[in-house]
């Protein structure tokens, strides 16, 4: 279903060593939210030592896409470290705000996860 005023997100996922990097870019909301809990769920199953969810590339992120970061939290094993790359007002702050961050660790640069992670 194509509204006039559809939200798009692009995802994109890589391996860095052990680490699944998922990238995304555009608008994470109600619509999109599910293509991003489908992604980290993908980014999961070969096993890496941590997923980072880079949202540098987000413009506008709703409660619905902070609801997938909290439940993708609860849904990794134990084994599996969940981080979020966001810096800036659209991103961080929110996260911040709503307290996704003290489930969640959250970093400035793609840079600093993968150097906090990988150490």
């Amino acid at each position: 279903m194509e509204g006039a005023a559809s939200s798009s997100c692009a995802i994109e996922e890589r391996r860095i060593d052990a680490i699944s990097v998922v990238s995304v870019a555009g608008v994470v909301d109600m619509l999109t939210a599910p293509e991003l809990e489908k992604a980290i769920a993908e980014a999961a199953k070969s096993s890496p030592k941590a997923v980072v969810v880079d949202m540098t590339g987000v413009e506008f992120l709703a409660s619905a896409g902070m609801g997938v970061l909290i439940a993708s939290q609860d849904e990794l094993s134990p084994a599996v470290t969940l981080a979020v790359v966001a810096d800036g007002p659209a991103t961080s702050r929110p996260l911040k705000l709503v307290g996704v961050t003290d489930v969640v660790d959250l970093y400035a640069t793609l840079d600093d996860a993968l150097a906090a992670l990988t150490s």
